[in-house]
């Protein structure tokens, strides 16, 4: 299993662009030459979408204790492989059979890459900024680069993931509005649409609730979500996944 991904950076943010992640055998690596090879054939090669909140990933050689500009990285526009992650290691056990030799793309809602976003003021920020998106006023941070323009996404493979989480506040209205949009436009580029989530909503209310639990928790919810998500992608096609 390898990842790869493209960086870019802006009045001091740095945003993580593009994220692949390589479904290999254990032993087998490619390198970024192959990737662009195969990214040349994306509807034969990427198997599906999945998105999630935000990433806090590193490149190889690099670690996520500064920012990547503080340790002399080179925003040069080029894949680099990335440091493994618990997600990364997750998606490897959970497709290893059924998706060997492909690659999943993976998308955020937020692209800036800093690690505990969520316990921060930055969520307020995302949430100016998604009230400003679609006005010519300036947002804070970079409108291409960070967000995702739901209405003109491209989403290859079959099916797209959303793990982008469940809990908004109530005064993040644009950030549930946001996720939700995402989710719809999924269905109507005809994507199979998955998530995992439990008795609170059905499948129907959980894209109306923007409700997608994240397969990465902590506590007692770790192993149950994690054995959800590898469920999901034990067969071909996936299935959502309930969890009591």
């Amino acid at each position: 299993m390898q990842a790869f991904g493209k960086y870019a950076t802006t009045f001091d943010n740095e945003y993580l662009t593009q994220h692949f992640v390589y479904i290999g055998s254990d032993d087998e690596q490619i390198d970024i030459e192959e990737l662009e090879q195969m990214l040349k054939k994306k509807r034969k090669t990427v198997v599906g979408t999945m998105i999630f909140y935000n990433p806090a990933i590193a490149p190889k050689g690099y670690n996520m204790n500064s920012t990547l500009t503080e340790q002399g990285f080179e925003f040069d526009d080029d894949f680099h492989e990335l440091n493994h992650t618990d997600i990364h290691h997750l998606i490897y056990q959970a497709m290893k059979n059924e998706y060997r030799g492909k690659l999943v793309e993976i998308k955020y809602l937020f692209n800036l890459n800093k690690e505990n976003v969520q316990s921060t003021s930055i969520i307020d920020k995302f949430e100016i900024d998604l009230d400003r998106y679609t006005s010519e006023q300036l947002t804070i941070f970079d409108k291409e680069l960070n967000y995702q323009d739901y209405l003109n996404i491209r989403l290859t493979g079959k099916f797209v993931f959303f793990g982008s989480g469940h809990k908004y506040d109530k005064e993040y209205t644009h950030t549930f509005t946001y996720s939700k949009n995402l989710a719809k436009q999924a269905e109507k580029l005809g994507k199979k649409v998955l998530f995992i989530h439990d008795r609170n909503y059905n499948e129907d209310e959980c894209i109306d609730q923007a409700y997608f639990l994240d397969p990465i928790a902590t506590g007692k919810a770790r192993t149950t979500r994690a054995n959800a998500f590898k469920k999901m992608f034990s067969t071909n096609p996936p299935e959502i996944q309930r969890i009591d």
